[in-house]
């Protein structure tokens, strides 16, 4: 589509291209290499052109279709083996709650000694007066 300036009339000014490199689509170039394999000598150049592309990207699109074809034969079929990442964090996790359950426990008989301690010290500050001569009545 060609620009207008502020009066309605084309613009002559050529837009810029980019000038990075082009990414093409999985999608693209599936579609490409199976419009390229249909066609005689004639109509491949003709696609080429038409779509501003080398031979050698066409090349190169069949070689990566070919690879990932044999990829994917080769992996075995059932479930995917499980990331040894993903055992390690559920051991860590399951020693993390081992640990927690531990630690409550732990905290659980600390305050029983503290609340026994306290009481024996108060029967033995009650009964002490007793010890030193004087009679209970």
């Amino acid at each position: 589509m060609a620009s207008t300036n502020d009066h309605g009339t084309p613009d002559p000014q050529v837009e810029a291209r980019s000038t990075g490199p082009r990414r093409y689509t999985a999608e693209y170039k599936a579609r490409i290499l199976a419009e390229y394999e249909t066609l005689d000598k004639k109509g491949k150049g003709a696609l080429l052109r038409r779509e501003g592309l080398y031979s050698s990207l066409i090349t190169t699109w069949r070689q990566q279709r070919d690879k990932g074809a044999l990829d994917a034969l080769a992996a075995s079929a059932g479930r995917p083996k499980a990331d040894p990442r993903d055992t390690e964090i559920e051991k860590l996790k399951a020693e993390k709650a081992r640990l927690e359950a531990d630690l409550a426990k732990a905290r659980t008989v600390i305050e029983v000694q503290g609340k026994l301690s306290a009481l024996l010290d108060q029967f033995a500050t009650d009964s002490a007066p007793a010890r030193n001569g004087e009679k209970n009545q």
